[in-house]
Order: structure tokens, then C-alpha cells, then sequence
């Protein structure tokens, strides 16, 4: 048995037309071929489009709820032959004729692009969503922030209203799909009579002509304009994923919702931070002093200066862990660690005070001490 439509989106059987929507962007986002490692990535990603099809269309939907799952594919797969009225198939009749009822005409229709019904090419269709890039600190990124993006995209033109023609434009009905806004090419194949339709070229799919179009939009029903926006940017947001801004798109046709904004989040390189995931890692440096005898060191993070133990005889690069102290988790609770590297410095200029405690130091250790050869690079490299 094939997998229900609604469990490949993973809704309920009365979700919304948006809660579809969202539900597909976010299964299209996991298992687009482009950026997945599922070795099934294709396979689930048609599946959820076509679930997405077939959920946000109202007269296949009816169907498919009424028709349950594999009998809606069996009558997808037989293209409607063998209909007719009081007609025989191969399921036995036709189950789904008589008042109320569907033929399977219709279902033929609607899988190879039919819907002439009602106007198929009239219905609202939401717009296009665009893309743009959004640059922050890696300081915004923990704290989050509300930052202004100016954007240039179309938007509705005011003079027409989005329609591409003056209020007062003189109107007739297209001739070439006699004001349906599709027209229907119908072939003979050995299956059967094969119907296929598409929007009307001529018309757009208005299904109406006018003799003016728009001056300021030439036409099109849209403008391009600068939007300035904000954008909230959530705390723990990692470089390179995706906002999403609803209805900031591209304007729809025919009365459709708008696009969504997609914006791409880059997160500038810090100079004292590096991150991996929710963690943190930074390199501190600490003298041969300390580093023999142990110290209480001030370290900084992305939330203000911290203390920190270094405990006696600690190595040069030797890692402390500063649990907590990292990047936010992404709508998540608590944070990730921060990791301390710290780096032993050898001092390359001393005073005489200095040189007599570190050749005596030496001689302690039973080193000979030539300072003309670098007994300080002979200390560093004995460590």
C-alpha cells in the first residue's frame, strides 16, 4: 500500500491550505536532491510535491478524501478509459458516477492538466518566492537582532491595480480559448483519449483581451520597487541557513497570496571566536609563569569577560572548557561551550633581573647555559 498523502506531509486530514504549504517548504527544505545526503531524497521529495498538488487543489482533494488513496492512483494510472455513462471497467462500474458523484473523465482532467471546469486558468495562484543575502556580527547571531533589509522586488502596480490594463480599457473575450484562460489539445493514444490543457497563450489565462495595456507597468500588473524591511533574526543562527519572511515575496495573480522572502543568513568571521556548531573556541595566551605555577586568568566570551583556572605545570596548547559559554541553541534552551586554547609565550626581550632568575632556573635543571646560543628557545623547546 502506497503512503497516504497527509502522512507524507505529515498533517492532519483537516489541515489547512497554508498548514499544507508549510508542511511541504519544510519537506522540499529536507529532501531537495540539491542539499540532501538521503540516498531516497528524490523519491521523498516527489512524493511530497506531488502530495502538495493534489492537497492544495479543492476539486482533488474532494476526491482523493472520497476516493482514499490507492483508488485515486488506480484511477490516475487508467487515465479515465473505460468510463462512460453506466459504462463497465476494470474496477468493476463506474463507483463513482450518479448524483454527487465524480466520473472519471474528470479525474482524467485533472491529472493531465484539465480542470476547463470553472476556469481552471482563472483560479489565484500565489507568487514567486524570491531570494536575497543578509550579512550580521557574530555578536548579533548570539544575541539575536532586528536588522533593516532593503529589498528591491515587484510589487502590485497602483495604476492598474495589478491587472495590466487601464479601468477604463475597452474588453472582449479571447477568441483562442473562448474566455476559459485554457485551452484543451486532446490526442488518441493507445490507452485512450489522452486531454491536455494549458494556459492560454494569447490571453495569459484572463480569458478576456484589452485593446490598452498599463503604462507604468507595461502590462505586467507589476513594478519594481525598493522595500525597506525588518527582519528579525533569531538568537543561534548559524551561517548560511535560510529566514523566512511570509508573504514578502513576489505578488500573486488573480487575487493569489503573495511569494515568501527567503533570506540567506551569513555570519561574518570574528577575530577572537571560531565556532563549530553551538560551540566556541578561542586561543589565549598565558606566560611561563603561569603556566608552571597556575593562575586565575580573565577569559573573554560573546557575553562579557569570564574567569578562568589555569592549573600548575598546564602544557601549551592544553583545552579548558567553559561549559555554557557558547552560541544560543536555535529555538532550542541552554547554550553550547566555549574551548580555551591556551598558548605558553616565551618572552623575546627581558631585563637583567629577569635573564639571572631564568639562567638560574636552568642551571637548577642541570641545563649548561649559553645565553649567546638562545637559552630561550633551548627553554621553550624543552617543555
Amino acid at each position: 500500500m502506497s503512503q497516504d498523502f497527509y502522512e507524507v506531509l505529515g498533517v492532519s486530514r483537516d489541515a489547512s491550505e497554508d498548514e499544507i504549504q508549510q508542511a511541504y517548504r519544510e519537506k522540499a527544505r529536507e529532501y531537495h536532491p540539491d542539499v540532501s545526503d538521503d540516498p531516497d531524497a528524490e523519491e521523498k521529495f516527489k512524493k511530497a510535491k506531488k502530495a502538495k498538488e493534489v492537497l492544495t487543489d479543492e476539486e482533488q482533494r474532494q476526491m482523493y478524501d472520497q476516493m482514499g488513496h490507492d483508488r485515486f492512483e488506480q484511477a490516475e494510472k487508467r487515465g479515465g478509459a473505460g468510463g462512460g455513462a453506466g459504462g463497465r471497467g476494470g474496477m468493476g462500474g463506474d463507483p463513482f458516477g450518479g448524483a454527487g458523484g465524480f466520473d472519471m473523465q474528470d479525474i482524467f482532467d485533472q491529472f493531465f492538466g484539465g480542470g476547463g471546469r470553472g476556469g481552471g486558468g482563472n483560479r489565484p495562484r500565489q507568487g514567486q518566492d524570491l531570494q536575497t543575502r543578509l550579512e550580521i556580527d557574530l555578536e548579533e547571531a548570539y544575541d539575536g537582532a532586528t536588522k533593516q533589509l532593503t529589498v528591491t522586488r515587484p510589487e502590485t502596480c497602483e495604476d492598474c491595480d495589478g491587472k495590466g490594463h487601464p479601468p477604463e480599457a475597452d474588453s472582449q473575450t479571447c477568441p483562442e480559448c473562448n474566455g476559459q484562460g485554457q485551452t484543451t489539445r486532446v490526442q488518441q493514444t493507445p490507452m485512450g483519449r489522452v486531454q491536455q490543457t494549458a494556459t492560454c497563450r494569447r490571453c495569459e489565462g484572463d480569458g478576456t483581451l484589452y485593446d490598452e495595456t498599463c503604462s507604468t507597468c507595461g502590462g505586467n500588473g507589476t513594478v519594481q520597487n525598493e522595500a525597506t524591511l525588518e527582519v528579525d533574526v533569531p538568537a543561534g543562527i548559524a551561517d548560511g541557513q535560510t529566514l523566512r519572511m511570509e508573504r514578502e515575496g513576489a505578488p500573486g495573480e488573480r487575487g493569489g497570496p503573495n511569494g515568501d522572502l527567503l533570506i540567506q543568513v551569513t555570519v561574518r568571521s570574528h577575530p577572537d571566536f571560531e565556532r563549530d556548531g553551538d560551540d566556541l573556541s578561542h586561543q589565549h595566551a598565558i606566560s611561563f609563569p603561569q603556566a608552571v605555577f597556575g593562575d586565575t586568568i580573565t577569559v573573554p566570551t560573546l557575553d562579557g569577560e569570564v574567569e578562568m583556572d589555569i592549573d600548575s605545570g598546564t602544557q601549551s596548547g592544553e583545552v579548558f572548557r567553559l561549559e555554557g559559554k557558547g552560541m544560543p541553541r536555535l529555538r532550542r534552551r541552554g547554550n553550547g561551550d566555549l574551548y580555551v586554547q591556551v598558548q605558553v609565550v616565551t618572552p623575546d626581550s627581558l631585563n637583567g633581573e629577569q635573564r639571572e632568575a631564568l639562567e638560574a632556573f636552568a642551571e637548577a635543571g642541570g641545563e649548561e647555559v649559553d645565553v649567546e646560543e638562545g637559552f630561550f628557545e633551548k627553554l621553550k623547546n624543552s617543555l
